[in-house]
């Protein structure tokens, strides 16, 4: 957290003109292969570099009920903020997207990934981030959102949508573990934050620009539905 948030404010105090600054961002076209039975809810887990940045991105979005930060891919003893920042714990920043696809399909879901969320072409990085908890990941919570996900993946390649090929990994989901609270919402909570400033409010900018029907100004935030439970 401490070496992020040095090394970030550095960058942005010498980067004039910051506050839309970001990473690069490619449209991609909608998938050619979607959901045909969407449930009442679904979830579904996405990795992505930083999950401030991810989770602030699903917590904008329309149909999203809920977005989480926390860990996929290794094991529950591991799955703590400074455990995992080592990068050999197997665990990936991910993030628990739960969503209505009645409102926003996983195909759009998955547009906003590919398109705004990350560039999935860095290998076990992701902008200033280094490691394989960076990495690009989706994890499926059933064989439908699998075979949707494989089959974009192999369809943006094809089209060469991107200069190098994708290299996102589509597992099956076996657990999430929420992050530490001071995790959550943070996003919202730290705007100002230099990390957030430069990297994770583009994201969110994007999202509404490239999406606008797709985009809400409030967003969800774990806080409050933890408040009103």
């Amino acid at each position: 957290m401490k070496l992020r948030q040095i090394l970030l404010a550095t960058a942005i105090l010498l980067a004039p003109g910051f506050a839309l600054a970001g990473e690069d961002v490619t449209m991609v076209p909608p998938p050619a292969l979607d959901q045909t039975t969407p449930a009442k809810s679904e979830t579904i887990v996405l990795a992505g570099g930083c999950f401030w940045g991810v989770q602030g991105v699903y917590q904008h979005m329309k149909g999203v009920s809920s977005a989480v930060s926390g860990y996929s891919g290794g094991k529950k003893e591991t799955a703590s903020y400074e455990i995992v920042s080592g990068g050999d714990t197997g665990h990936a920043e991910s993030v628990e997207v739960t969503f209505d696809p009645k409102a926003v399909s996983l195909g759009k879901i998955l547009q906003v990934y590919f398109s705004v969320v990350h560039n999935p072409t860095e290998l076990n990085r992701q902008g200033p981030d280094s490691g394989t908890q960076y990495r690009s990941a989706i994890f499926t919570t059933s064989a439908d959102q699998e075979k949707v996900a494989k089959a974009y993946v192999a369809q943006l390649d094809k089209a060469k949508v991107y200069s190098d090929p994708i290299v996102t990994k589509i597992s099956s989901l076996e657990k999430f573990y929420p992050a530490e609270a001071y995790h959550q919402d943070y996003a919202t909570i730290n705007p100002t934050q230099p990390y957030i400033a430069y990297y994770d409010l583009p994201k969110i900018e994007n999202l509404s620009k490239l999406f606008p029907q797709d985009y809400r100004d409030k967003p969800i935030l774990v806080s409050e539905a933890k408040a009103s439970n």
